[in-house]
């Protein structure tokens, strides 16, 4: 059994999905999608031709996490008593991934963590991410980790060895299946291609508010003080996140504020992109497949391995640091030639054919998966 609610956890997930949907003699897959966010998740469902088996539709207006949790625990519940599933999959970090390790635990069911292991060690940073990740860790019995460093995370967290495999980032998987040398949208028609496009993406909970106003503000400066630039930022359905957004960077005829982009369109358009400034998890893995240098707006990241390598720059939401990283990569060839040249740490393609693999030999149907090794070829 497959669980998801969000639409970056269906990212992932829908490649998993229909790996394992071509091992239908071996395996049952059910699909379950709490539909933690509605309209994104359906795009994404659309998208890959995913038709969940169960919907459990818990979105609502205003939420808080507790009506999120206690929704998932009440109309998920059922679902696993009455499929009993052997194990179920669930992804990263969501309330949705910790909500239902909750339900299968209470119900003896194993768990399968995908993307495992991925610590800021702030417990509020990402807020709710970082505990529901941990609580996750602490309920699975197999783990699926992204990359060797994940996987050291888990051993010294004291989970055991031979139940952890270093299988690369599904999110990679999804670029191969996405990315098309011939794709059109609408807003590429109202882009100079003569300029350097910035993709943006900024939504997080911790992040709104202030934060996000400082790096508005400073966005704005900058296409002000740079010609060059044109800016495409698919706005968050959030309330909070559409009121700053339209306060501060409306009106400009180089900033672009769409509609949110489905996962098709989104990964084509950050492939035509210069550079990327987010504070999403996702597109720091998907970046570095690209090619595209990233500007995180964050304090700490969980993806330790793009900034080791050099893809990713955490700048925070401090509108100085923010116009110094944006300047440095619109004047410095070297140091742009140095980040979007960087090898990808994340994966190759290929995790949801380990994941499939190593879940059959848990299962005693298969010989033991060979581990993704960072520096593979895509």
């Amino acid at each position: 059994m497959v669980v998801f609610g969000t639409r970056p956890e269906a990212i992932k997930m829908a490649p998993l999905v229909l790996e394992l949907q071509k091992h239908s003699d071996s395996i049952e897959t059910i699909t379950v999608v709490t539909a933690q966010h509605r309209q994104m998740l359906d795009q994404v469902l659309e998208t890959f031709s995913i038709e969940p088996h169960y919907d459990l539709d818990i979105m609502g207006q205003n939420q808080s996490l507790l009506d999120i949790t206690g929704k998932i625990l009440e109309k998920f519940d059922p679902v696993v008593k009455q499929e009993l599933p052997d194990i179920i999959l669930v992804h990263g970090d969501t309330t949705t991934t910790f909500a239902a390790s909750l339900v299968a635990f209470y119900n003896q069911v194993r768990i399968g963590h995908v993307e495992a292991g991925l610590r800021t060690f702030d417990k509020y940073s990402p807020f709710p991410e970082e505990m529901n990740r941990q609580m996750t860790d602490n309920l699975a019995d197999l783990y699926f980790a992204p990359t060797s460093e994940s996987k050291e995370n888990l051993l010294k967290e004291n989970h055991p060895e031979s139940a952890i495999v270093i299988t690369g980032n599904t999110a990679i998987d999804a670029l191969k299946l996405t990315v098309q040398s011939d794709y059109y949208h609408e807003v590429l028609e109202q882009l100079d291609p003569d300029k350097k496009l910035v993709l943006i993406t900024m939504h997080r909970r911790e992040n709104q508010g202030q934060p996000m106003r400082n790096v508005f503000t400073a966005l704005r400066e900058m296409v002000d003080l740079h010609q060059e630039i044109e800016v495409v930022y698919p706005v968050h359905l959030s309330s909070a996140v559409q009121e700053v957004a339209k306060d501060i960077l409306a009106g400009h005829n180089r900033i672009h504020l769409i509609e949110p982009l489905d996962v098709l369109d989104f990964h084509n358009l950050a492939s035509r992109s210069y550079f990327i400034m987010t504070d999403s998890g996702g597109v720091q893995e998907e970046a570095p497949s690209l090619g595209k240098p990233v500007l995180v707006l964050r304090d700490t990241t969980e993806r330790p391995e793009g900034v080791r390598v050099g893809t990713l720059k955490l700048v925070g939401t401090d509108p100085v640091r923010v116009k110094e990283a944006m300047t440095a990569l619109l004047t410095d060839e070297t140091l742009y030639r140095q980040m979007s040249q960087a090898p990808n740490p994340y994966g190759d393609g290929r995790a949801s054919k380990r994941i499939v693999r190593a879940i059959q030999h848990y299962f005693g149907m298969a010989e033991s998966v060979s581990e993704f090794k960072e520096g593979d070829e895509a």
